[in-house]
């Protein structure tokens, strides 16, 4: 009677080396795929410390002009906020030494911005805070296009493009202020004439992408409405009403862009998955 037992007990025994081996063989896949998935996110989390950087500048400069103060304060806290969270994001993985390298720099200059950000919003300190964003912007493009790179699939573009969709509204906006508040810089006109064809440019990209779901569609639609809204708000007169219509549009296809990258980073997920 303690024959069958001991072939039971044997055959279980060997069921779980058998299932140990397998799940040993197949950790390595599941740890690719997620560093996979990691990835479409890293490409977002970059690409919106570029919006983060010129949306912070946009409200301090919104803050001294005194265009909707209490508004922009709470964005400037929120966006702070976000900058923060995307560096504790992005330390989840152990990333390779080139792009921890580009994080180490998007942090140098987050801190130096952030620094700035402590002292009352003067017409020298809006100067010194618009000069600092561009230098994150920058830091944060060049991360952006190595994490794309990274991905090793073409669709990561997508997540990159609808990404930079946020840091030009915010840029033009934030251009927008800056020029009104006399603060503007030679060639910042033609800046801004740029960012607008290249946010429109891209609008059509991404509509004609290969990757595009009921959400996604939607979403294009919506941005294409409120760039209309946000583009003739940006050719008004920068009066009072001007300048408060420019800081709530800009915000709103904020929004909009910034879903549509979210929609983008989940398909991506897909495509890697």
């Amino acid at each position: 009677m303690k024959t069958p037992i001991c072939h039971s007990a044997h055959r279980l025994n060997r069921r779980t080396v058998i299932q140990s081996a397998a799940a040993v063989m197949l950790l390595p896949v599941f740890s690719a795929a997620h560093a996979q998935l990691a990835v479409s996110t890293a490409i977002n989390r970059a690409a919106r410390f570029r919006a983060l950087s010129q949306r912070i500048s946009k409200v301090y400069c919104q803050i001294h002009m005194g265009v909707l103060p209490s508004q922009a304060q709470s964005v400037l806290v929120s966006a702070r906020q976000q900058v923060r969270k995307g560096f504790e994001d992005l330390a989840l993985v152990q990333w390779p030494a080139d792009l921890a390298r580009h994080v180490a720099d998007i942090q140098k200059q987050a801190d130096t911005l952030e620094a700035l950000l402590i002292v009352p919003p003067s017409r020298d300190s809006v100067a010194a805070v618009a000069g600092q964003s561009d230098k994150m912007m920058a830091a944060s493009q060049a991360a952006t296009e190595a994490f794309e790179k990274f991905a090793k699939v073409n669709t990561a573009k997508l997540v990159n493009t609808a990404g930079r969709q946020r840091a030009l509204s915010q840029r033009l906006a934030r251009n927008y202020f800056l020029v009104a508040a006399k603060l503007d810089q030679k060639g910042m006109q033609e800046q801004i004439q740029a960012d607008a064809t290249e946010f429109r440019l891209a609008l059509d990209a991404l509509a004609a992408a290969p990757i595009s779901t009921p959400a996604i569609r939607n979403e294009l639609e919506l941005g294409r409405g409120q760039w209309l809204f946000f583009e003739a708000a940006l050719q008004r007169k920068p009066d009072d009403k001007g300048l408060e219509t420019v800081a709530t549009t800009s915000e709103r296809i904020l929004e909009v862009t910034n879903k549509l990258t979210d929609l983008y980073d989940g398909a991506l997920k897909e495509v890697l998955g």
